[in-house]
């Protein structure tokens, strides 16, 4: 019988959400340790359920199944001498189309790119090779990974709804089960805002903790970071990226801790309200603020801008940054839009050439107001941050919209993205029946700390 697309819609979520959380890379590990299993047995349940939801979902802009298959078959070969590369020896990830790959165009969401081959790895996916990982496919992205505009992924909770962006097919990847783990970049909200409205883990490091020599992200903010299904899967393939080819150049890379890090109670955190708070659904807000209760009550001294000038401040500072952020994005986006523009106009999409014309306004003073203004709220994050452990938020205004034509309002995630401090997104939450990501910020540089906050509240709150 002939399935109507509503009918697909509903039957999807659940069972993909079943799958995601029950096939976590942790979960697989001591089967390949014991035997039981092997990369590649794990690797053909994943391609069967590729062949099975992908049409529904279009997650991928490019597969490398041959190339996988035999990263497989090596890794069996390290397990069954007892022997792994690396944590994630065997782990199956999927690679956002603006990072390059040496076996797979990188298309970074343009047809101005489609099909182009660098022939080369960058740095993270150089590294995740050297560590045993199985490179499977290159996911979907927004326009040069900036445009909120979304071309064809679909949220594997919903089929109706955006998966968010930019890195839509990586978070949608990771929900459906498609892979273990997933690499994505933010420069604004892509990597927690998808992270919330699929309902897995997102994490955005501290600027520049990362390498991200061959990606196409040269934003002054833009991050490497990673989408996964748990935390410590996340938080080990950062890990032994940072190891192999540490941080971008002449920045303090991540610390490469072979284990997630141990939980950590926080004893004081700051709720932060940025913008996009006001745009929040009153089922965001309330299922936020019944996060904030059961914290408390677990010993957690939680403190709003109605309890303490400094967040109050903080918050006042945080409630003007999309438009000051995208005017820095707007100029530093003048190359490579005007070279697009003169040889493939066409190529761009209406938001594009928008960019390139607010970009062309611009006066190098304007630019250099703009990086001041960026230094001095980074310096009163830090000051502020002194005296908590992190600052706590939702990391979407609520669940994922209906509709394609956008990937949501990327509001609630900014402030992180202006900041340069690590932010983690948890799926903790949950608006209208969908996932609802809980968004911790921490102060820069103390990335571990954070992952291990995270990894207490998600505990509790489970």
């Amino acid at each position: 019988m002939k399935t109507s697309m509503g009918s697909r819609q509903n039957a999807l979520g659940p069972e993909l959400s079943s799958i995601a959380a029950s096939r976590t890379f942790a979960s697989v590990v001591p089967l390949f340790a014991s035997g039981q299993l092997l990369p590649s047995d794990e690797l053909r349940i994943i391609l069967d359920r590729i062949e099975r939801y992908e049409p529904d979902i279009q997650a991928f802009a490019a597969l490398s199944v041959d190339a996988a298959r035999a990263a497989a078959a090596a890794a069996d070969e390290r397990w069954k001498k007892h022997a792994p590369l690396s944590p994630i020896d065997g782990m199956v990830v999927g690679i956002k189309d603006i990072i390059e790959t040496a076996d797979m165009p990188t298309g970074q969401g343009s047809p101005i790119w489609a099909g182009t081959a660098t022939r080369r790895d960058a740095a993270s996916v150089q590294a995740l090779r050297e560590a045993g990982a199985v490179v499977l496919g290159k996911t979907t992205t927004t326009e040069f990974a900036l445009t909120e505009a979304l071309h064809r992924t679909r949220n594997p909770r919903d089929l109706a709804r955006t998966p968010g962006g930019s890195s839509s097919g990586s978070a949608a990847a990771v929900a459906a089960g498609f892979v273990h783990a997933a690499l994505g970049t933010q420069v604004v909200g892509s990597i927690l805002r998808p992270a919330s409205y699929c309902g897995c883990i997102g994490f955005k490091p501290t600027f520049g903790a990362l390498n991200r020599g061959g990606s196409f992200d040269y934003f002054s903010q833009s991050c490497l970071g990673v989408l996964a299904a748990n935390l410590g899967d996340a938080w080990q393939l950062a890990s032994v990226i940072a190891a192999r080819v540490g941080g971008d150049p002449g920045c303090d890379p991540l610390s490469s801790e072979a284990e997630a890090p141990a939980p950590i109670a926080p004893a004081r955190l700051a709720i932060v309200r940025p913008e996009g708070w006001t745009n929040a659904t009153k089922g965001a807000q309330a299922a936020f603020d019944r996060a904030v209760s059961t914290l408390s009550a677990s010993g957690v001294e939680l403190v709003g801008a109605a309890l303490d000038p400094v967040v109050a401040r903080l918050d006042a500072a945080l409630a003007d940054v999309k438009r000051p952020l995208n005017a820095i994005l707007d100029w530093e986006m003048r190359w490579p839009l005007a070279t697009y523009h003169s040889r493939s106009a066409s190529g761009l999409s209406a938001a594009m050439e928008g960019r390139l014309r607010a970009g062309k306004t611009m006066t190098l003073e304007d630019y250099r107001r703009l990086l001041a203004w960026r230094r001095e709220l980074r310096a009163e994050f830090a000051m502020a941050m002194a005296g908590f452990d992190a600052a706590i938020t939702l990391s979407a205004t609520g669940a994922a919209p209906i509709g394609h034509g956008s990937t949501g309002d990327p509001g609630m995630n900014a402030a992180a993205s202006t900041l340069g401090a690590p932010c983690i997104s948890m799926p903790a939450l949950a608006d209208a029946g969908l996932p609802l990501g809980l968004q911790l910020i921490g102060a820069a540089g103390c990335d571990s700390r954070l992952v291990s906050l995270a990894e207490w509240i998600m505990q509790r709150l489970a």
